[in-house]
């Protein structure tokens, strides 16, 4: 049995993927859970907001077929794991997308080690490209954020489309587990108008928690520290908290959504 293995994605940039891995899966790890982010942008910045960096092995090694036992490092956060990634990764992609059976080489390496974990988190790059195609290959569910702005549900339906296509060819048994709002200004009525829309769309699909526009967020990251650990008493890591907890609540539960209302 391998632990429940959750892609983090989105084709967009910069609607909160890292910050929600990074974050949740420290808020299950205080709350006893094991959890493992896998950093597969090769920006590396899941690895950085952890306080960490790639000296050696990383996450390059598994799509290259290395076991995940040989890659895995400590945190210096009790229940937390990572695998690095460095920026040596985007070749990986090239190299990848020219192999015939490229889109698997991750589900293939992780198999069932992960079931250590009760958590693993596939942090994914910002496109639909080879590496995001072997994290939804090798995931049981999606994890998309989407950030609170007009344009939200832009691109949405073609990352719903992927998701049946890998679900169709490549990984029967992946779901989508939630929409995840993201840098939520509550003080906004954009906000609270795009909030409305995506719910209206996508009903329980989307996620009862909300992320809040932060700047304890965007600053916790340059000390190397998830929120909780650098300002526990924010609204952001109130916000992961409850995140975390909706997430072992649901735990085995998958959503359905309707594509042909996200368009």
């Amino acid at each position: 049995m391998h632990g429940r293995v959750y892609a983090v994605a989105n084709q967009k940039g910069g609607v909160g993927k890292t910050t929600t891995a990074v974050n949740l899966a420290a808020c299950l790890a205080e709350a006893g859970e094991r959890a493992l982010v896998i950093d597969l942008d090769p920006q590396a910045n899941a690895t950085s907001g952890l306080g960490m960096r790639a000296n050696g092995t990383s996450s390059y090694d598994l799509l290259d077929g290395a076991p995940l036992a040989e890659l895995v490092k400590p945190t210096r956060f009790e229940n937390l794991w990572l695998v690095p990634s460095k920026p040596e990764l985007a070749g990986a992609a090239v190299e990848l997308a020219r192999k015939d059976d490229g889109e698997t080489f991750l589900a293939e390496s992780l198999g069932e080690a992960t079931g250590g974990y009760s958590f693993v988190f596939l942090d994914c790059p910002p496109s639909l490209g080879p590496l995001t195609v072997n994290a939804l290959a090798a995931a049981d569910r999606v994890l998309v954020p989407v950030q609170a702005e007009y344009y939200a549900l832009e691109g949405l339906s073609q990352l719903l489309r992927s998701v049946d296509i890998i679900k169709a060819r490549l990984n029967p048994r992946l779901s989508i587990a939630g929409v995840l709002l993201t840098m939520v200004d509550a003080r906004t009525n954009l906000s609270a108008d795009v909030a409305a829309e995506v719910r209206r769309h996508l009903h329980d699909a989307v996620y009862q928690t909300v992320i809040p526009r932060s700047v304890r967020l965007s600053e916790a990251p340059s000390h190397g520290l998830p929120i909780s650990m650098y300002r526990p008493d924010s609204r952001g890591a109130e916000a992961y908290a409850a995140l975390a907890a909706e997430i072992r609540a649901q735990d085995g539960r998958a959503v359905r959504i309707d594509t042909a209302r996200v368009a």
